[in-house]
């Protein structure tokens, strides 16, 4: 007994102390305090040493050059520029040629790959096949070559103003551009805006009233007639008391070039084909995923209640897809974004070409320009992350 207590009194185990360095939570706060001293010290050096430069070289830092003229024209602008307007209005008008291509893009991708997708799971083996061809050739060209594509062989080979492509003596399509009709307000623009909203709000209260009684009678009330009578009756009757909403500034040739209307770049229309067929092929097969992760017995449940296919698609197996389709559609909206920043290959003005080359060429204030393109390409890419998990909470199933 003896022996016994004099060896479990040698060989107890023994309690490491809070604060030594044997202790694995010891360990890991000092590992990560050195870390971020070590990344703060990186930082402090190169803005030191950057600094440091500027001032060998004489460069001014600062974002004071924005309210300096900027002295050069833009092809394409969305508000009103002159070549004496100042860079920050150059930034204005990049940002806005920025959202525009992406907007456009991110539309007519979701609306092509979602047909896509859908014919990739149809039952007609020449839609399949022919859609399966699609994806395996578009989305295995990069997106810089698609561009040059559009543009140099398709758009810039197009006939000059004079032998213009004309529809209707309305659209007009050259080498120059698709020349279209522009609105312009007019003395009732204000009174159809109210008549949308008001036809916007009696439609969802229809559609609430419909789905209530739907819920609680099982019998189904369609809601699209009563929205078509009040959008055509309403706008109508808007238009009779208080004049048109808009007149239309038509184009028309006058010299060597379309006078009037709107023209919509080559350089626009390039971008916007390429970046929504190359895009498309990565939605189609998301969607086709989607729609594949949802259990077949769903299409059965569906089939035996007597549902025809369409709305088995729309109110039983799309709305259950969406859960799989929407995180990675959001990288998809976020490599347009991304991929809009190759519109500087082809002249396009968006931020890349305009702010980051020719006002950083200009000025000389690389840091600047560069930080302000960044961040505009970093907050629109939050802004889109936000509104797709936004939307994808709204949509997820809660379990009961």
């Amino acid at each position: 007994m003896l022996f016994r207590s004099f060896f479990m009194s040698h060989h107890r185990p023994i309690v490491k102390g809070s604060l030594s360095f044997s202790h694995p939570a010891v360990r890991a706060w000092l590992f990560q305090i050195i870390a971020i001293v070590a990344v703060v010290l990186i930082a402090v050096y190169l803005i030191h040493n950057t600094i440091t430069n500027l001032n060998n070289r004489g460069i001014t830092s600062g974002f004071a050059f924005l309210d300096r003229s900027a002295g050069f024209g833009i092809v394409q602008h969305l508000i009103d520029y002159q070549e004496g307007d100042t860079y920050g209005r150059v930034f204005v008008v990049g940002l806005l040629n920025t959202l525009l291509v992406s907007a456009l893009c991110i539309v007519f991708a979701s609306i092509l790959g979602f047909f896509i997708g859908l014919a990739r799971l149809s039952e007609n083996w020449l839609l399949r096949k022919l859609s399966t061809v699609y994806i395996e050739t578009f989305r295995n060209i990069p997106p810089l070559l698609q561009i040059f594509f559009w543009y140099f062989a398709v758009l810039r080979n197009l006939p000059g103003p004079r032998q213009a492509v004309d529809a209707f003596e309305l659209f007009f399509l050259s080498n120059r551009g698709l020349s279209i009709p522009s609105p312009q307000p007019g003395e009732g623009l204000y009174a159809f805006i109210g008549a949308i909203v008001i036809v916007l709000a009696l439609s969802a209260g229809v559609f609430r009233f419909n789905r209530k009684h739907q819920i609680k009678t099982g019998q189904l009330r369609r809601t699209w007639p009563t929205a078509v009578v009040l959008i055509v009756s309403l706008p109508l009757i808007a238009h009779w008391l208080f004049g048109a909403a808009l007149h239309w500034d038509i184009p028309h040739l006058r010299g060597f070039n379309f006078q009037g209307g709107m023209v919509l770049i080559p350089e626009l229309a390039a971008l916007t084909l390429a970046l929504s067929i190359y895009t498309s092929a990565f939605i189609a097969e998301i969607i086709r995923a989607g729609i594949q992760a949802v259990p077949y017995g769903q299409h059965e449940a569906a089939r035996s209640l007597g549902l025809p296919h369409t709305v088995t698609l729309r109110q039983v197996i799309i709305p259950q897809a969406l859960r799989v389709i929407i995180p990675p559609l959001t990288s998809q909206y976020l490599n347009i974004v991304k991929n809009s920043s190759l519109a500087a290959a082809i002249g396009y003005p968006d931020m890349v070409s305009l702010f980051a080359g020719t006002v950083l060429n200009q000025t000389g204030q690389a840091i600047e320009t560069i930080a302000i393109t960044m961040s505009v390409y970093l907050i629109i890419s939050l802004v889109i992350s936000l509104l797709m998990n936004l939307y994808n909470r709204r949509i997820a199933l809660v379990e009961r």
